[in-house]
């Protein structure tokens, strides 16, 4: 018999994904939660061998909760489960310890099969999530910052810039600052190689 904690700051769905984990004959739903810190307390009570925690909850999310029971309490494996809203990049789910994440809407069946094969070792990542870690970011650079940005590769003068661009010089300047800062680079440079490695240029 598996094991299982369901966490939910939601009560309606909290309790009916135990009533639908409690029909499989091979689970048994040992304890409710509303929030994170709960969660985390009444898996070291109860000691699950499977935490369905949804992620976005009071207190700890869903990823604080994984991380915190893979320090207390690591022989508990955890499936994270994500609402309507815009996906988490599967990467960081992985970095906290996840070992299913799939999203709310799935069909019933799906969450039952992910929790035995989380508590047989496996992995279970939502093909959807996953297609997110395919997908380049966003880029937050507007098209002018961004022909700035092509235009001072090689440490191209800024006066130069300017003459090729039509541009005053400390609008380039400004331009270069404003693609520096957004990037979080260290200089004009590194914000060059970053655009170009995530395919904006």
């Amino acid at each position: 018999m598996i094991r299982v904690l369901v966490a939910d700051d939601e009560d309606l769905v909290r309790v009916a994904l135990a009533s639908l984990l409690g029909l499989e004959l091979d689970l048994e739903v040992v304890v409710l939660a509303a929030d994170g810190p709960s969660a985390v307390a009444a898996a070291l009570a109860h000691r699950p061998d499977v935490a369905v925690v949804d992620l976005v909850m009071p207190g700890l999310d869903g990823f604080a909760v994984t991380a915190e029971l893979g320090r207390v309490l690591p022989s508990c494996a955890v499936v994270v489960l994500t609402g309507h809203g815009k996906a988490p990049h599967p990467y960081r789910a992985l970095a906290t310890g996840v070992k299913g994440l799939l999203p709310k809407g799935s069909p019933a069946g799906a969450l039952a099969d992910v929790i035995r094969r989380v508590h047989a070792g496996g992995r279970y990542l939502d093909p959807a999530v996953s297609a997110t870690a395919l997908l380049p970011p966003t880029c937050p650079l507007t098209p002018r910052e961004l022909e700035v940005l092509r235009q001072a590769q090689h440490d191209t003068p800024v006066a130069e810039i300017a003459r090729r661009m039509g541009l005053a010089g400390g609008t380039v300047r400004n331009y270069l600052s404003a693609a520096v800062t957004k990037l979080g680079a260290s200089g004009r440079s590194d914000a060059f190689t970053t655009a170009q490695d995530n395919g904006w240029l």
